[in-house]
């Protein structure tokens, strides 16, 4: 008689399939929702894929998308940075008021505007870190300060911006070109770059794990050396660099550096990146995620005007969609630690 041995009377362990290893990416859900939408929305009305109004939604993705990369990363070490928005609007006020009063020429205001910018992040990431006080309402605190500096610095008057078409500075942040009938400006190419400078930080590189350490297990990243206040400090010194740096973008498109420039945006930032799939708390982030969620809220915003649909309800749709969007990442990640 022959004895079979356990091993042989043991059921083969099921290999995850692709299709549940693709399910379980935090992209899934965004992907998902932004096929979807891009399939209504064309089916509703055509030209909402169109070149002209691809091109046009594009044009305003990148300012706000800019902003968001950088949130990304600080969410993924588990801080907030409510300012932004404030940066984006005063940088560009700072810039412009030093370009205009013939104080700097345009170049040395831009490395000003964003000298500036660098400060406010280090002044919050060091209040932050220091002090231990909730960034929520370091950066909160930030907000009204700059907002508040900007409005006096200009009585609350927009500062002229269109004086400076004709310099290579301007050509080389918002120059355009064409691929076709498709018309492409060169802060997309800015923001392509970005992205992928930012994915390969965070995920190929040491101080992506210390971003991704900080954020999921601060103690035992403390106890194995991760120097978890520097890299708050960088981050948060990043995440102001890039609101300056799309405000000072935006300024030279719209011919207007605006002192209430980016008011709202930095809820709307931090949506884009939630949708994206980063973790709330911290622990784990994702570019690509953040570029789907920035895709979905922009051309959103975009697609339900050529539908018909008031404008005024864009905020409802937002709200509906993070709350869909947070109980599938909670599903997602409840299958995920139970194996099912």
């Amino acid at each position: 008689m022959i004895e079979q041995s356990s091993d042989a009377l043991t059921p083969p362990r099921d290999r995850p399939s692709l299709v549940r290893t693709f399910i379980a990416y935090p992209e899934f859900g965004p992907f998902v929702l932004l096929i979807a939408m891009l399939v209504v929305f064309t089916a509703i009305n055509p030209a909402f894929l169109s070149l002209i109004n691809v091109g046009n939604a594009l044009t305003f993705t990148v300012e706000l998308g800019l902003i968001a990369l950088a949130m990304t990363l600080l969410m993924t070490a588990g801080e907030f940075d409510l300012s932004v928005g404030s940066v984006f609007g005063f940088a560009p006020v700072v810039m412009w008021t030093l370009f205009n009063a013939d104080v700097l020429p345009l170049p040395l205001a831009f490395l000003t505007g964003i000298a500036v910018a660098l400060a406010i992040g280090l002044f919050n990431g060091l209040f932050v870190t220091r002090l231990a006080i909730p960034s929520f309402l370091v950066t909160l605190g930030t907000l009204l300060v700059i907002r508040g500096t900007a409005l006096w610095l200009t009585a609350g008057f927009p500062q002229r911006t269109w004086d400076a078409e004709e310099q290579w500075l301007a050509q080389l942040l918002v120059g355009d070109f064409y691929i076709g009938d498709l018309r492409v400006f060169m802060s997309l190419i800015w923001f392509v770059v970005l992205a992928l400078a930012l994915h390969y930080v965070l995920t190929r590189t040491r101080f992506g794990n210390w971003i991704q350490a900080t954020g999921g297990n601060p103690n035992a990243a403390r106890n194995r050396g991760v120097p978890i206040a520097r890299v708050k400090v960088i981050l948060f010194m990043l995440s102001a660099a890039m609101a300056a740096f799309a405000g000072i973008v935006s300024s030279i498109r719209v011919s207007a550096a605006n002192p209430n420039a980016g008011t709202g945006y930095e809820l709307e930032v931090i949506a884009m990146v939630v949708i994206g799939g980063t973790v709330l708390n911290g622990g784990r982030g994702t570019i690509l995620g953040t570029l789907l969620g920035v895709l979905i809220l922009r051309l959103m915003r975009n697609g339900i005007v050529l539908i018909g649909v008031p404008g005024l309800a864009y905020n409802i749709f937002i709200g509906a969609i993070i709350l869909a969007m947070m109980a599938l990442h909670a599903g997602l990640e409840r299958r995920h630690n139970t194996g099912v």
